[in-house]
């Protein structure tokens, strides 16, 4: 009976999960989870993991087929399981992150040279990394190009069912999850995410059902108001693989050619061409989580100021729109995307505080931090990265919160000592009498002086 242990990773899911797939197309599976304690994890994500193994637990108890779950060096585990087990093959759907791809290389190098069968497969991407390129034969650095020739690549392919899961003759030893303190603990700091999430794939593919029904037709053109709520808040799903991003480009085109929706539609596909460009960037540029991707930043005139970088982190700069995201960051692990780039923006460019701060922050508070999406992303805005933000743009924290907020919905919600002031008042509390604003801070830059520190240091390196 041919037995092959199933290496789960960021594929938290049982649905089009292509190394599950097929390793039950030849016999029992043994479906495996490591927490590699090397993973540099942020405390909202071990939240996140913590109960997606919890759900995917009762998944696979399901079919009467248990999760086993270690923890500790990869290459040792799984030769000890595969010894204990007799199983003769081993699968799991790739990564592409620089650590892991060397760690994954060496595993299957040595387990191969010990004579057993090993399969890799993609489960986390439209496109595989090396597969587009640009006419030359390199890696794009552009979106807009990558994408049209990225998006013209993608292959409709059917979802992967489910299929049974076999049977084992003997008992496999387990960690027990909760033996892993992956959740936060004196204090428990983690109430407001599990009141905005339901990690694991029921609450996946519930999430991405309700984006469909109610706010598809929404996205388009709302999906920039914070208070709207038009988005999908599928990211930390992806970044888990609690979903299929196949499944969800497939099930998209069902309403491509809807009256109304087609531009929502097309709009969303490209937000997947982000995430998809930034593996892309991570996998051919491994440097870019702590380097510039342009060189001549290596050289930027950064401030260091802890105080400062404090009170960003705090939500206290002043700013109400700004402050309004750092506090949703805080008690919700989850950052509304166009707030993302202003917060970033400021901290970059109007405090001239590196961005590789702000990236570790968002590492440590973001339910969906995945490293590739964060750290292009931090790199755009700062104005040093592929197909970067021109570092001149400098998102002003006011004129955003006035056109993306006018009526400071989003602001009363995370800022609630300013909720009794009004829809212009909102924005600049600084101009309003300090008994009506509590204990809400003054600004911690003057946005003209600081707009014009930044261009002249980036002048100083062109």
């Amino acid at each position: 009976m041919m037995t092959t242990v199933v290496w789960l990773r960021r594929d938290l899911r049982l649905i089009d999960n292509p190394a599950l797939y097929h390793a039950a197309r030849r016999g029992p599976v043994i479906p495996l989870y490591i927490l590699d304690e090397q993973e540099d994890m942020g405390g909202a994500s071990c939240w996140w993991l913590h109960h997606s193994l919890r759900a995917l637990q009762g998944q696979f108890q399901s079919f009467d087929c248990p999760l086993i779950l270690r923890r500790g060096d990869a290459l040792s585990i799984l030769q000890e399981l595969i010894r204990d087990s007799g199983a003769d093959a081993l699968y799991w759907n790739r990564l592409y992150e620089p650590r892991t791809i060397q760690r994954d290389r060496e595993v299957k190098t040595t387990l191969q040279a010990e004579g057993l069968e090993v399969k890799t497969f993609n489960s986390s991407l439209l496109n595989e990394p090396w597969e587009v390129q640009t006419g030359q034969g390199g890696p794009y650095k552009v979106f807009t190009p990558y994408w049209r020739q990225a998006g013209g690549q993608i292959t409709a392919k059917q979802t992967l069912p489910v299929r049974d899961l076999g049977s084992q003759d003997r008992e496999t030893a387990s960690d027990d999850l909760r033996d892993w303190a992956l959740l936060p603990a004196k204090p428990d700091w983690s109430g407001g995410l599990a009141w905005r999430w339901t990690p694991g794939e029921k609450g996946a593919l519930d999430r991405f059902d309700r984006f469909l029904e109610q706010r598809l037709q929404l996205y388009a053109d709302k999906r920039d108001f914070p208070a709207v709520g038009a988005i999908s808040g599928l990211s930390p799903h992806l970044h888990f693989g609690e979903i299929s991003v196949r499944d969800i480009w497939n099930r998209l085109g069902h309403f491509e050619d809807v009256a109304g929706v087609e531009t929502s539609v097309a709009k969303f596909r490209s937000e997947l061409g982000w995430r998809e460009f930034s593996s892309h960037l991570l996998y051919h540029f491994p440097e870019i989580p702590e380097k510039p991707f342009r060189s001549q930043f290596s050289v930027f005139p950064w401030q260091e100021d802890e105080a400062l970088l404090t009170r960003w982190q705090q939500g206290r700069t002043g700013y109400p729109f700004v402050d309004a995201g750092m506090r949703e960051l805080w008690q919700t692990g989850f950052m509304h995307n166009r707030v993302r780039m202003v917060v970033a923006s400021f901290l970059t460019k109007n405090l001239l505080i590196p961005w590789q701060k702000g990236a570790e922050w968002f590492r440590d508070t973001l339910v969906d931090a995945d490293l590739a999406s964060n750290s292009a992303s931090w790199q755009w805005v700062a104005g040093c990265g592929a197909d970067a933000a021109p570092y001149f743009r400098i998102f002003n924290p006011v004129t955003q919160g006035q056109k993306f907020d006018p009526q400071g919905k989003y602001i009363r919600k995370w800022v609630p000592e300013l909720r009794d002031l009004d829809g212009d008042e909102i924005h600049t509390p600084w101009k309003v009498a300090k008994e009506r604003t509590g204990n809400y801070p003054d600004p911690v830059v003057d946005l003209s002086v600081s707009r014009e520190r930044a261009l002249a240091a980036y002048k100083s390196i062109k």
